[in-house]
């Protein structure tokens, strides 16, 4: 099982109750990281990710949270993020809880044992509606009873809503192992959010090209990545191509990182970093 561990020298497993946790649990990676919270600092990443051509099924994943020495400690405040490609977005004042389920089946096909869960987002002021299977979300309640359970784009738009400038358009691509969310802003809104599954170099190129022409968005303005691309360099070479301004998103915001992870991308793990500043 591929396995990556980067932490900090003042790292003390005996202090968790003065650290935050965040967590992403799928089918493709249990990876997590930890903010010392009286440094400010981050000071241990750590992921599990399932052999070539295989996935973490439940009892997989419940299997990796037991057996790991920070994962079942006492976290200060914990939040835990589920990609998921089973998803809707509905404006606030649309939204009526009673009807969650209808809302993501018009969009989605039902699937046996799952369940529906709801997070609110203030910029925009949208509610992000998504289904995760029953097995998953009893680990995760079992695992981490106090936790907050995240739809990925809480954190991702907490990041831009960060970084994005007061002029001009943010386009944001986020890349998980088979699919990836392509996000635009202009100065005041959200004006694009989809999903796209991908198997290979040319569909990530050819989504992508076509939203921007159909957004009326140039090709030089700057586009960020985030996320676990295939394979970095070639995506970004097969896409430079076409694009003349791609940038990696570095995580951004009030706290610090250690130096050890600078061994690492830390555009891949952006979300995970991004969770902490989410209410």
């Amino acid at each position: 099982m591929p396995f990556l561990e980067l932490f900090d020298e003042t790292l003390d497993i005996n202090a968790t109750e003065n650290y935050e946790l965040s967590v992403q649990v799928s089918s493709d990676d249990l990876s997590f990281c930890i903010l010392d919270t009286l440094r400010n600092k981050f000071v241990l990443l750590r992921s599990y990710e399932p052999e070539e051509n295989s996935r973490f099924d439940p009892y997989r994943l419940n299997e990796i949270i037991k057996k790991d020495d920070f994962l079942t400690r006492p976290f200060r405040k914990t939040v835990i993020i589920t990609p998921t490609t089973r998803s809707t977005l509905v404006p606030v004042p649309l939204f009526d809880e009673s009807k969650k389920k209808d809302f993501i089946n018009f969009n989605q096909t039902p699937e046996d044992r799952e369940r529906v869960l709801i997070n609110k987002l203030k910029n925009p002021y949208i509610y992000a509606i998504f289904s995760l299977p029953e097995g998953t979300v009893d680990v995760i309640n079992s695992a981490f009873p106090q936790g907050a359970v995240m739809h990925p784009l809480k954190p991702l738009f907490q990041y831009i809503n960060f970084n994005k400038r007061s002029a001009g358009n943010y386009i944001h691509i986020h890349f998980e192992k088979e699919y990836f969310s392509m996000v635009i802003f202009d100065p005041n809104e959200l004006t694009f959010c989809n999903t796209f599954f991908y198997k290979n170099l040319s569909d990530i190129d050819y989504y992508v090209l076509y939203v921007l022409k159909r957004m009326n968005v140039r090709q030089n303005e700057a586009v960020y990545l985030s996320g676990r691309t295939m394979k970095d360099k070639e995506v970004i070479q097969s896409m430079s191509n076409y694009l003349s301004n791609l940038r990696f998103a570095l995580p951004q915001g009030n706290y610090t990182f250690s130096y050890v992870l600078n061994e690492t991308d830390l555009h891949r793990y952006l979300l995970l970093f991004s969770a902490v500043n989410c209410e």
